[in-house]
């Protein structure tokens, strides 16, 4: 609930930001940031034998599941942050993620975390001669019980 609230705050130092002439970028909040980062880290460690287009394969419950599950939360909060912001606001965060290549690390994690068949299995009735339900197909559900 916090996060989209945080840019009105970089709103009113935005006019400070217009007299550089080189390319400017403005950090979204630094505690997140930094954590982002640690967590880069640890996921280079935990994919870096996994090459883009294949999968990796993560346990539920294990210590990589929290770990890549933390990161991915952590970049929800950064994109419900960037949400909240004005245009001109994204434009100066956007410059920061690209400088720290954040986005593309990202981007990286996430074709190595795919599966190549997300196969759906939850709760659905079994019709035979049906096409396998995937989580491209089907509507999720996402409530807390």
């Amino acid at each position: 609930r916090l996060m989209p609230e945080l840019p009105k705050f970089d709103d009113e130092d935005l006019k400070s930001y217009g007299d550089e002439e080189e390319e400017l970028a403005l950090s979204p909040p630094a505690a997140l940031m930094s954590i982002l980062a640690t967590q880069e880290l640890l996921l280079e460690n935990i994919l870096e034998c996994v090459p883009v287009g294949e999968f990796a394969v993560i346990q539920p419950l294990s210590d990589e599941f929290c770990l890549v599950l933390g990161y991915l939360l952590t970049w929800k909060l950064t994109l419900a942050f960037f949400k909240a912001a004005s245009s001109q606001l994204r434009v100066l965060y956007s410059q920061y993620l690209r400088r720290t290549k954040s986005l593309n690390k990202l981007l990286y994690h996430l074709f190595r975390l795919m599966p190549e068949n997300p196969v759906f299995c939850g709760p659905t009735p079994e019709v035979p001669n049906k096409d396998t339900k995937t989580f491209f197909t089907e509507e999720l559900r996402l409530d807390v019980k």
